[in-house]
């Protein structure tokens, strides 16, 4: 049969529980698994399609994207697959929408993108998000998703976690509405910076958040909880607000917005 004539996927395979999902069923479940609740990963797309008023979108920053500054082996091609597998030219997607009739402004990553990791765009972008908020007065919606900072551009990715705190503590000291929303998996700087300085923080069930990543904490050759760096466990220790299944997440972002504004 010819590559171009192959039959759709017609299941899914569960990456917790190995469970078989008529695809059909788990597009229409939001990418849930039906058996085990597990959330599987949202393109930048997905997730804006998931939050906003149908057909509210309008995208800034579009011609951000990164550069090989370092010459570091093989990143240019990785950029070029990922642009094309994700039709983005960054790790990021940001703009201005509509929730539940509010102007909103709001970045969402996509962990296709070079594993979600921060380099220096996303950087920029949720800089300039932020400041574009600040300066409407509209409420943030930050929806993180990343693998830690950028080893590909260094130093320069580094910075951008001390970029977007600023921005954040500016945000925060005129008032505004920051909402944080942590997904599976979020990791390094993106934790240690915007992501875990939202006025309300709510991740997906069961999403991994932490600084060090798993292989860096298995390197530690210690014994630790089955839950750790898991949503469940950061709610119980006081690091996010609430754990908020996916198909309820607009109407929860929307009820926080009404309640802010």
């Amino acid at each position: 049969m010819h590559e171009n004539m192959r039959e759709p996927i017609k299941t899914v395979v569960c990456r917790n529980c190995s469970a078989e999902i008529n695809a059909a069923t788990f597009v229409k479940n939001l990418k849930v698994c039906d058996s085990c609740g597990h959330h599987h990963y949202l393109t930048a797309y997905e997730r804006l399609e998931l939050l906003i008023d149908a057909g509210s979108f309008e995208e800034h920053d579009a011609d951000l994207y990164s550069i090989d500054s370092l010459e570091f082996p093989e990143y240019p091609q990785k950029l070029e697959r990922d642009i094309a597998k994700t039709g983005l030219r960054s790790e990021m997607l940001s703009g201005i929408a509509t929730i539940g009739g509010y102007p909103t402004a709001l970045a969402i990553g996509d962990v296709g993108f070079i594993g979600g990791t921060c380099g220096s765009v996303i950087g920029e972008k949720v800089t300039r998000c932020i400041e574009r908020a600040l300066a409407n007065r509209l409420p943030l919606v930050i929806v993180s998703v990343s693998g830690g900072m950028r080893m590909q551009e260094g130093t320069l990715a580094l910075m951008q976690m001390a970029k977007t705190a600023a921005a954040c503590a500016t945000y925060a000291k005129e008032g505004v509405f920051y909402i944080s929303v942590v997904t599976d998996p979020t990791f390094g700087g993106a934790t240690a910076s915007y992501t875990s300085l939202g006025d309300v923080i709510i991740a997906e069930p069961g999403a991994r958040i932490g600084f060090a990543g798993p292989l860096a904490v298995a390197s530690l050759r210690e014994e630790l909880p089955e839950d750790f760096q898991k949503a469940e466990s950061l709610l119980e220790h006081g690091f996010i607000d609430s754990i908020v299944h996916r198909a309820e997440l607009r109407q929860m972002v929307m009820d926080l917005i009404e309640f802010a504004v």
